[in-house]
C-alpha cells in the first residue's frame, strides 16, 4: 500500500483552528508528513484527545492558541468555522492581514498527492441536495470497474485521512460550500453541481454567494475535464453555460427533463447512445434519477465501461439516513430520511409516495416549510418534533394538514404507527425538513433513534402475536 513520505511537508508550518472531524485528521496528517503544526480548539476535551491520539509524527505537533501566524505557510481552518459571514474568526481576520491563505483540508490532499508523485484523478461532487449518495454511488460504481477509490471530504472520513492511491486510483470528494470556499490549488478531472435551492445563506451572504461557492467547484478544469450539471433550476443553468464559454465540456442531467444529456427514461437511464443502466430499489424517485444520472455521467468519463456500470447500479443498497427503509411493519413502511435537513431535500422523498405520516421538526432553515405546500395533500397526518415545531405547525394549519405536536421522536414514533393505520397511509417518513442540533448530535443520531424506535413497534408486534398464539 502506497504512503505518503514522512518529509513530504518538511519545512512548512501550518495552523490548524477547530479540532473536529475535519481538524483532527488535518493535523495529524500534515504532521505525520513532516509538517510543523500547531492546533487550537476552544474546547479542552478536543485538544486532549488531538494529544492522546496524535501518534509519531516527523515533524512536530503543538497545541497552543493562535496569538500569530508569522511564519506560517497556510490556515488550516474546519468548515464551519467562518472567515468572512457571517462573522469572521479572529484568527481568519490575522489571516487576511498577514496576506496567510487560508485552506481546506481537500486542498492539502491534492498538494500531497501531487507532491508524492501520483497521478491519481479528482472527482468533485456538490450541490444543495443529493451530494453523499451520489459520491456513495459513484465510488461504488468505479470499484465494480476495478479501480482503487478512496471517497470521503464532507461524507465519510476528512479529505487527509484519505489514503495515497496510485496513478489510476481515483479520489472522490463530496465538496460543501464551505470548503469550496478554501480551495486555491485543487484541480478536478471531472465534477459535477447536481442543484442549487437556497442554504447556508448566512455564511454566504445571499444566493449569488451561495452560487458562486458552489461554481468554485469547476475553477482551474480545461478542456480535457468534464463538468457535469443538473439543469433543474436558474442558477445551474447560468452556471453550465458559464463553464461552458471556458471550453469546458458540460454535460447537463436531469431526473425529469428529457432533454438534459442524461436523463431517465421508460424506468433507464439514457445518454445520447442510449440506454446507459437501470436504477435499482434503493434509488427511489426523480431526485434519485438526478444522482443516478450525474454518477453514470462521471463514471463513464473516467473509463468505467457500459456494461459494468449496468451491473453495479443494481448492486449499490443506497445510504443510511437518506430514503432508508428500516422497517416495515403490517405493510406500512417505515423510512429513514433524516439527512433532509432544508425543505428542498424533504420534497425529494415526500414526492415518492402518495399516503404518508410525516415527522418532522428541528430547527427549521430560512424558509420553514413554505416551499412543501405542493406534497400536503399527499399527508393524512403529520407529527411534529423539536424547537421549531409550532413554526411549522403554522403552516400545516394554514394549509388545512392534519398534524399533532408529538414533541420528540420518542412520542411521535408510535403515534405516527397508529395513525398510519387508521388512515391507510403506505408509509411512516422521517424527513424533518430541519436540522437536528436541537435535540440530537446530528442527523445520523436522529436516524438512528428513529430506527430502533420503529424496531420496538416490530418487536411488540412479534410479541404480543406471540402471546395470542399461546
Amino acid at each position: 500500500m502506497l504512503t505518503f513520505a514522512p518529509d513530504l511537508f518538511s519545512a512548512q508550518r501550518f495552523v490548524v483552528l477547530g479540532l473536529g472531524r475535519n481538524g483532527t485528521p488535518a493535523a495529524r496528517a500534515l504532521a505525520a508528513m513532516g509538517a510543523d503544526v500547531q492546533a487550537w480548539d476552544d474546547g479542552e476535551a478536543a485538544r486532549a484527545a488531538l494529544l492522546a491520539e496524535a501518534g509519531e509524527v516527523s515533524g512536530s505537533l503543538t497545541v497552543a492558541p493562535v496569538l500569530t501566524l508569522a511564519g506560517v505557510d497556510a490556515l488550516v481552518m474546519s468548515p464551519g468555522i467562518p472567515h468572512v459571514l457571517p462573522v469572521a474568526h479572529p484568527v481568519a481576520v490575522m489571516a487576511r492581514e498577514a496576506g496567510v491563505p487560508i485552506l481546506s483540508d481537500a486542498d492539502l490532499l491534492f498538494r500531497a498527492v501531487r507532491k508524492a508523485g501520483s497521478k491519481a484523478r479528482f472527482a468533485g461532487i456538490t450541490g444543495t441536495n443529493g451530494k453523499s449518495t451520489t459520491t456513495a454511488l459513484l465510488a461504488h460504481l468505479l470499484r465494480c470497474g476495478g479501480v482503487e477509490v478512496a471517497e470521503g471530504g464532507n461524507l465519510g472520513p476528512a479529505s487527509l485521512s484519505l489514503p495515497l492511491l496510485p496513478d489510476d486510483g481515483v479520489y472522490v470528494l463530496e465538496m460543501s460550500s464551505y470548503m469550496l470556499e478554501r480551495l486555491s490549488a485543487l484541480h478536478f478531472d471531472v465534477a459535477c453541481l447536481l442543484n442549487l435551492t437556497p442554504d447556508h445563506l448566512d455564511r454566504h451572504g445571499d444566493m449569488a454567494g451561495y452560487a458562486a461557492a458552489k461554481t468554485r467547484i469547476f475553477d482551474r478544469m480545461g478542456p480535457g475535464d468534464l463538468a457535469v450539471i443538473g439543469n433543474g433550476d436558474v442558477w445551474c443553468l447560468e452556471i453550465a453555460a458559464s463553464v461552458r464559454a471556458r471550453g469546458v465540456p458540460v454535460e447537463t442531467v436531469s431526473g425529469v427533463d428529457e432533454t438534459a444529456d442524461f436523463h431517465p427514461l421508460g424506468g433507464a437511464i439514457v445518454d445520447r447512445v442510449g440506454v446507459v443502466a437501470r436504477p435499482g430499489a434503493a434509488l427511489p424517485g426523480a431526485h434519485n434519477a438526478e444522482n443516478a444520472c450525474v454518477a453514470l455521467a462521471m463514471a463513464l468519463k473516467l473509463g468505467i465501461v457500459r456494461d459494468v456500470l449496468a451491473d453495479g447500479i443494481g448492486s449499490f443498497d443506497g445510504l443510511a439516513h437518506r430514503q432508508k427503509l428500516v422497517a416495515e411493519l403490517d405493510g406500512i413502511a417505515f423510512v429513514d430520511d433524516s439527512k433532509a435537513t432544508n425543505a428542498d431535500a424533504a420534497s425529494r422523498a415526500l414526492g415518492c409516495y402518495e399516503r404518508i405520516v410525516w415527522i418532522a421538526g428541528g430547527i427549521a432553515k430560512a424558509g420553514g416549510i413554505d416551499d412543501l405546500v405542493p406534497y400536503f395533500p399527499r399527508i393524512t397526518e403529520a407529527f411534529l418534533i423539536g424547537r421549531d415545531a409550532p413554526l411549522l405547525a403554522e403552516t400545516l394549519a394554514a394549509h388545512g394538514v392534519r398534524h399533532s405536536m408529538a414533541g420528540d421522536l420518542e412520542h411521535a414514533v408510535p403515534e405516527a404507527w397508529r395513525a398510519a393505520r387508521a388512515r391507510g397511509a403506505e408509509v411512516v417518513l422521517l424527513s424533518p425538513a430541519c436540522a437536528s442540533f436541537d435535540q440530537f448530535s446530528g442527523f445520523e443520531a436522529r436516524g438512528r433513534r428513529f430506527a430502533a424506535l420503529a424496531g420496538e413497534l416490530l418487536q411488540d408486534a412479534a410479541q404480543k402475536g406471540s402471546e395470542r398464539a399461546e
